[in-house]
């Protein structure tokens, strides 16, 4: 979260807000658990963090945005998000195609979480070795989650359902892999001189960086 109390105080708003909202009534108890609990593990990870590792606004507020899309999802599953049911309607798709935005933040936003630790933590600097490094790191989370998404399935036979969010799709697995990777790349080509003047800013504010 980020490191102005204020503006720490309003994303803590927002997450509590939108995850009471999203506890109430969950069109699946189980799926809500499942798909809330990256979004309240990494709260934690954060909280616990904060205060000797605090990130850039930008990432924070990146990670705010992905929990909200992982809290929506929960409470609707993903298959019956409402805003989802539109465009579907609207535009004649096949699908509800919310669980594609989900796994395009699963790239989008992890791309600049590693980025940060890479830039601050370790002797890579800014180049292509740090894109297709940051782009692998991506395409391991879409894929590690893919098989949690499968362990599921096997653990809870047709119960899994409104977790997988397949929507009769043969190929969803391949497809969440490949937006988790057009996410991982649009955020970092489009996002990267906003996030390096933040980590100067950072860097400014007495912590080491290299």
């Amino acid at each position: 979260m980020p490191r102005a109390p204020l503006a720490a105080a309003l994303w803590l708003a927002i997450f509590a807000t939108v995850l009471v909202w999203s506890a109430i009534r969950p069109a699946d108890p189980g799926t809500w658990a499942l798909e809330v609990a990256p979004a309240v593990i990494g709260f934690g990870v954060l909280a616990a963090t904060r205060r000797r590792f605090p990130l850039t606004p930008l990432v924070s507020w990146l990670i705010l945005a992905h929990a909200v899309i992982l809290m929506i999802g929960g409470h609707y599953t993903y298959a019956q998000v409402p805003v989802g049911n539109w465009l579907r309607d609207a535009l004649a798709l096949s699908r509800n195609h919310y669980d594609r935005l989900g796994h395009l933040a699963q790239g989008f936003v992890p791309a600049l979480i590693a980025r940060e630790i890479l830039l601050r933590r370790s002797p890579l600097g800014r180049g292509k070795w740090l894109f297709f490094i940051v782009t692998c790191i991506c395409l391991a989370i879409s894929a590690a989650y893919e098989l949690v998404e499968w362990w599921v399935a096997l653990a809870m036979g047709m119960a899994a359902d409104a977790f997988l969010g397949l929507q009769g799709d043969v190929w969803d697995t391949q497809a969440d892999i490949f937006l988790a990777l057009v996410g991982a790349l649009i955020a970092q080509i489009f996002l990267a001189r906003c996030h390096d003047r933040q980590l100067a800013r950072l860097a400014g504010d007495g912590e080491k960086h290299p």
